[in-house]
């Protein structure tokens, strides 16, 4: 049998193409009529639009930035590194106050002498008149408070005020054209928001560290008297102290505090007063020079499982009043030792936490009210709060 030539192959091509040419021409109307039918239905039916699926993009995927550096150029102006120094005495050599030792060397009037101890942490500048928080602890006992700025520049601080209770301290420097840091709202904080810490650890300078928030409203740790905490993973290091927590956006919302771990280390569990609590210090302290808070006048002790059992309660009833002090509004409204306090101002306290936090944010003069169990018997009784006599 002949092979067929390729003429006759290319032959053969050609008629495919003819052929698929002419079915192409003839199915061209059906479907654009077909693909202008279905675009008429989506933009007269808008709940059919919902049915197909957006694609997926870098956009509208992307919820956080890929830089921090906005945030941290927005606050680290305002954070400061502190230097502290005090006077401490040498310790004596033992023998210098022998009898026998000071006859034969003729030391019996060796002066006391002294050496200067420095410290070291970070404080935020809180406004353009120079006042800066930090905390108690940084500046406790200092004979000397230096600040240094962002730009280089240094002043010496002077000591406003402290709040032991809270760990919190309010310098004032006189520095022209002072960078403010801006505040955040700390009550809005959320658990997984991202968060940055600066501050000055081991003074090796100013140095940012990032982390999330892991816990709001931590208390009952032992650290301060009054304690409601934001808890974070971000790196708080030795010298981190009084430094600034800010937001994703640079807003301030507390001030670094403390960190849980007995070496002294960050291992990611750190603690940070929440910048609204802060600002009540700060402006007590300048207009007054300390603190004002409301006092009640009654020593308490959380109920510990033993003592639940006897007195045949919940552990997390309240607190039990274990003194009164005379003549202060609860001497006066008739608590005694003994009561248990199980509400205030209609909040259950559980451990006693809760009330702390409400004697916090308290007055002078404020009206309180007190839920008591005492024995089988509860009442509540209304008291008006006073300022804490001195000592």
């Amino acid at each position: 049998m002949p092979a067929r030539s390729p003429i006759g192959r290319q032959a053969l091509n050609l008629t495919d193409l003819s052929l698929v040419k002419k079915i192409l021409n003839y199915l061209a109307w059906p479907v654009a009529c077909g693909l202008l039918a279905a675009l008429a239905i989506l933009l007269t039916q808008p709940s059919l639009r919902q049915l197909i699926p957006t694609p997926t993009t870098a956009a509208n995927t992307q919820t956080a930035p890929h830089s921090y550096a906005d945030a941290v150029s927005r606050a680290a102006p305002a954070v400061v590194n502190i230097f502290t120094q005090r006077k401490v005495p040498k310790q004596r050599h033992p023998l210098i106050d022998d009898p026998l030792f000071r006859h034969f060397f003729n030391n019996a009037n060796v002066p006391q002498q002294e050496r200067l101890q420095s410290s070291l942490g970070s404080g935020v500048i809180m406004n353009r008149e120079g006042y800066v928080l930090t905390n108690h602890h940084v500046i406790n006992g200092a004979d000397q408070i230096v600040v240094l700025l962002s730009d280089g520049r240094e002043a010496q601080a002077k000591l406003i005020g402290t709040d032991p209770d809270t760990d919190l301290a309010v310098l004032k420097i006189n520095l022209d054209n002072l960078h403010a840091i801006a505040i955040g709202d700390p009550a809005n904080a959320r658990v997984g928001d991202v968060v940055l810490a600066i501050g000055n650890p081991f003074g090796v300078g100013q140095t940012v560290t990032q982390g999330i928030i892991s816990a709001v409203g931590r208390y009952g740790l032992g650290i301060n008297t009054f304690e409601n905490y934001l808890q974070t993973d971000a790196a708080i290091n030795p010298g981190n102290s009084g430094g600034a927590l800010v937001d994703a956006k640079g807003n301030l919302i507390g001030i670094n505090t403390a960190i849980l771990d007995k070496t002294g280390f960050s291992v990611g569990i750190s603690f940070a007063v929440p910048i609204d609590m802060a600002l009540r210090t700060l402006k007590d302290i300048a207009e007054h020079g300390h603190v004002v808070r409301g006092w009640i006048g009654v020593e308490a002790q959380r109920i510990s499982p033993q003592l639940a059992r006897n007195l045949g309660v919940s552990a997390d009833l309240g607190v039990i009043v274990t003194g009164v002090y005379k003549d202060s509004p609860a001497h006066k409204a008739g608590i005694k030792a003994g009561d248990i306090i199980t509400h205030m101002n209609g909040v259950a306290l559980g451990d006693g936490g809760r009330g702390v936090q409400v004697i916090e944010q308290s007055r002078p003069g404020d009206t309180i009210t007190l839920r008591i169990q005492r024995g089988l018997q509860a009442a509540e009784v209304q008291l008006t709060m006073t300022a804490q006599p001195t000592a």
